[in-house]
């Protein structure tokens, strides 16, 4: 088994996959890239039993076979190349030999039938997606899932499609996220949960791709196939809750402001706010927002002062800064809508403007007690 790859070609492909890989795997044969040649196209794959992504690639060759290869050492490795081909040969002694423009490299391998099949996925439903339009999803919801272990299905991204909408949904009870694209549907309405590792994978390799994304999924696997990758994992099991109860659908205290003002007021305040609660606290009144937070303990306080556009009763309600801010930085508007009907309910923080058509996005963030 021979053949001939570009190095940089090769390092690109690789580190794609190497985030599949777990630091600690429970085999070894997962520490591995599973090579799979066929003449010309060169397979790699990578898996850590739940997650398995593979990638094809041209290479010169005429021989078929299959071997793994250790990911690390051969990450390390071509990271230290500059652009030029590489030759891998098979060697009796159970060595793969690479030759380079400046020296060869000996590395063992492990047969590659040693290597887990990926899942087929048996009698799938399918819908194709643009690759920028996933990992905007993705992006927009991702950080609002929870990394409760207790809570497996509140850790993932919960997918919902039909034949109006494709919406993506993720919430850890303290915030929560909707998305939803009106210019996509399914042929079939669907719902499953994604877990949040293959999710960053797609992420990182679909931001900006103008290419179509076939998804396929059963009641166990979800599998994801562009140009020349593809990615399978298990899905998360369990019901999701009923996320459309909680949002509240009164809500006749609507605060419009600069995002960006009121994003940096949030984190400027919240340096002098309480360490365990991050609380900050909003005092609505006519055109005036004041943005407040304290710590007792230590004695400091500090407050702002920011015109806004607000149509409502006065109020006072309380947030944990972090999260606000988080899903102000999340949003790329100008200017952002907040709307609240008691201190005690959660509020709903939407964009005003910058969506795309048919984009929508709806954000949750529940309030804390204030200590008056």
């Amino acid at each position: 088994m021979k053949f001939i790859v570009s190095s940089s070609y090769l390092l690109k492909q690789l580190q794609v996959l190497g985030g599949v890989i777990n630091n600690s795997n429970t085999l070894p044969i997962l520490d591995n890239f599973l090579f799979e040649l066929d003449k010309k196209q060169l397979t790699v794959s990578a898996s850590d039993l739940e997650t398995t992504m593979s990638t094809s690639m041209d290479v010169e060759s005429d021989s078929k076979g299959s071997i793994a290869l250790p990911a690390r050492l051969l990450l390390d490795t071509l990271k230290t190349f500059p652009e030029q081909p590489l030759t891998f040969v098979v060697e009796d002694n159970n060595t793969v030999e690479i030759s380079s423009n400046h020296g060869k490299y000996a590395l063992a391998y492990a047969k590659g039938d040693e290597f887990p099949k990926a899942v087929a996925l048996e009698d799938p439903s399918s819908t194709t997606i643009l690759g920028d339009i996933l990992a905007t999803a993705i992006s927009k919801t991702i950080f609002a899932a929870g990394n409760d272990d207790l809570r497996p299905v509140m850790s993932g991204v919960f997918f919902q499609f039909s034949s109006d909408n494709l919406t993506f949904v993720a919430t850890d009870a303290h915030k929560l996220v909707k998305y939803t694209r009106e210019d996509a549907t399914a042929s079939q309405t669907a719902e499953f949960i994604m877990p949040k590792k293959p999710l960053n994978l797609l992420k990182g390799i679909l931001a900006g791709s103008e290419e179509e994304v076939t998804i396929e999924y059963n009641d166990s696997n979800a599998k994801f196939s562009l140009e020349n990758t593809e990615l399978i994992c298990r899905l998360i099991d369990g019901k999701y809750p009923n996320y459309e109860a909680v949002i509240p659908k009164e809500n006749p205290n609507k605060l419009t402001i600069d995002r960006t003002q009121f994003l940096n007021s949030v984190r400027r305040v919240s340096i002098f706010s309480n360490k365990t609660t991050h609380q900050v606290r909003l005092k609505i009144a006519g055109s005036e927002l004041n943005i407040s937070a304290e710590d007792i303990d230590y004695s400091n306080k500090a407050e702002e002062r920011l015109t806004c556009d607000y149509q409502g009763d006065d109020m006072q309600i309380g947030f944990n800064s972090r999260f606000l801010s988080e899903m102000l930085n999340n949003l790329n508007s100008d200017t952002v809508q907040l709307e609240m009907s008691l201190p005690n309910r959660a509020g709903i923080l939407t964009p005003v403007d910058g969506l795309d058509e048919g984009e929508l996005v709806t954000m949750l963030v529940m309030p804390v007690m204030l200590n008056s």
